[in-house]
């Protein structure tokens, strides 16, 4: 019995690593293998003649993988090794900077939805909250399962088949928001979603990402990081025997109903005032559906780069960074949400107290305090207020129909319950009341955390 050992370049996955093995054993003399994406080499016991290297790669062609006796390193054109980690890590921070441009950008302001707007309005302002905050989560999500979906399908030389998963997610995903909008029609009056629930929905859905973020970047002891739901909610669906978890992306998309960023909450509140089961669905269906090309050109990228050996490494890298970013990001907006954060919903800052020394007291109307503040796209006007303590306010909060991650909800730890649901149609005034009791300076925020105002409490 002999051994040799084969360099091997191509995609890094567990399943990739069982397709080798079961490859290589059908080759004739060989006995054993232990083959290692990660290391990029595959151990091989043999009798007789030493399998030829040539054979192996005619072999693996179709899967994209090949073999070498000898370690090759990539060059750059300068012919020095390359660092993928280091590529793909500065490759992420283009992409970041270029989003969070994006985010703060200001675009949303060029298309109002409201109760009466077009089916084409609110695929359209779908299509803009795929291509903003909304893509911290969902896309996120997508980026982070896309290898493990593509390892589901390893084996398979079909292109459709490759991309298959991210097809379904996306029908699972346009199905349940149809379904859901045609309940919120249906019970006609606003469905108070606990925003704290929300938030540490998202924390937990962010630390998950995470996990599959130090997959992809290789971090030792993550390699074999899975998802998987407890058998007795997916039960058939997700039973391995019967689909080998291919299913799992419908089921998936389906359940990001429940996880609603600014530009979700706004369309089910929406949806929810039409007080029509038909309307509710066609509006959360064409929003549902507004999303999914950038869901869809996510999920192309990720197929297309992974199918590619030379590319599928530092495509890895670049999501892992990604996938990492999103997730902290999403953490630390939540964070915020619930006051944990570096920015809590309540500061005792001297700096901040000193720059709100400026503005005046709120006037009084009818024995309360009166704020008056428009939502706009990615902004409050005004943002900042003072107050006396043990007096009542009342904020009224007008919307400019402009939508964005504030245009659904406000959070604060003034308000009773701790936030309030917004009307997003233009024009229309949502009223909040409450008495502050203890002078401070208190945060108020969008659901997502990423829009804030601040309202000062003196004595």
């Amino acid at each position: 019995m002999q051994e040799k050992t084969y360099y091997i370049k191509g995609m890094h996955c567990a399943a990739c690593e069982v397709l080798i093995e079961k490859k290589l054993l059908e080759v004739p003399g060989v006995k054993s293998v232990q083959a290692s994406t990660g290391k990029g080499q595959a151990v091989i016991e043999y009798e007789g003649q030493q399998p030829n290297v040539h054979v192996l790669n005619a072999i693996f062609k179709p899967d994209n993988y090949t073999f070498s006796e000898v370690k090759k390193q990539e060059l750059s054109e300068e012919g020095k090794p390359i660092n993928k980690t280091l590529l793909g890590f500065i490759i992420a921070i283009f992409v970041v900077i270029a989003f969070l441009l994006l985010d703060r950008a200001g675009l949303s302001a060029f298309l109002n939805v409201g109760s009466n707007s077009s089916l084409l309005a609110f695929f359209g302002f779908g299509l803009l909250a795929g291509l903003s905050s909304c893509a911290a989560l969902v896309g996120g999500i997508v980026l982070s399962m896309s290898k493990q979906w593509h390892e589901l399908y390893a084996d398979e030389q079909n292109s459709y088949k490759k991309f298959q998963p991210h097809i379904l997610f996306n029908i699972g995903r346009v199905a349940s928001y149809a379904l859901g909008g045609a309940l919120l029609g249906l019970i006609g009056s606003r469905l108070q979603i606990s925003l704290g629930f929300v938030a540490f929905l998202v924390i937990a859905v962010s630390i998950f990402m995470m996990g599959l973020a130090l997959q992809m970047l290789e971090v030792k002891g993550f390699s074999r990081f899975q998802f998987s739901m407890p058998k007795f909610i997916t039960r058939y669906v997700a039973n391995e025997n019967n689909f080998k978890g291919k299913y799992m992306p419908l089921v998936m998309g389906g359940l990001t109903f429940l996880l609603p960023c600014g530009f979700t909450i706004t369309a089910q509140t929406i949806a929810l005032l039409t007080g029509s089961a038909m309307q509710g669905a066609l509006i959360m269906g064409a929003f549902a559906l507004g999303t999914a090309p950038v869901l869809l050109l996510i999920g192309l990228s990720s197929t297309t780069f992974f199918s590619r050996p030379h590319l599928s490494l530092t495509f890895s890298k670049v999501a892992g960074f990604l996938v990492l970013f999103f997730a902290l990001f999403n953490i630390s907006n939540q964070m915020d949400v619930l006051g944990f954060g570096l920015g809590s919903l309540t500061l005792n800052n001297q700096s901040q107290t000193q720059s709100q020394n400026a503005i005046g007291l709120a006037p009084m109307v009818d024995g309360k305090q009166l704020l008056q503040m428009t939502v706009r796209s990615v902004t409050y006007e005004p943002g900042s207020f003072k107050v006396k303590a043990g007096v009542p306010v009342r904020w009224e909060i007008t919307s400019s129909g402009e939508p964005g991650c504030d245009a659904g909800a406000l959070v604060s730890n003034l308000l009773p319950g701790g936030s309030v649901y917004l009307d997003p149609n233009k024009g229309k005034v949502t009223v909040a009341e409450f008495t502050p009791q203890s002078a401070g300076n208190y945060k108020f925020t969008c659901p997502m955390g990423m829009v804030r105002g601040n309202i000062q409490v003196v004595n």
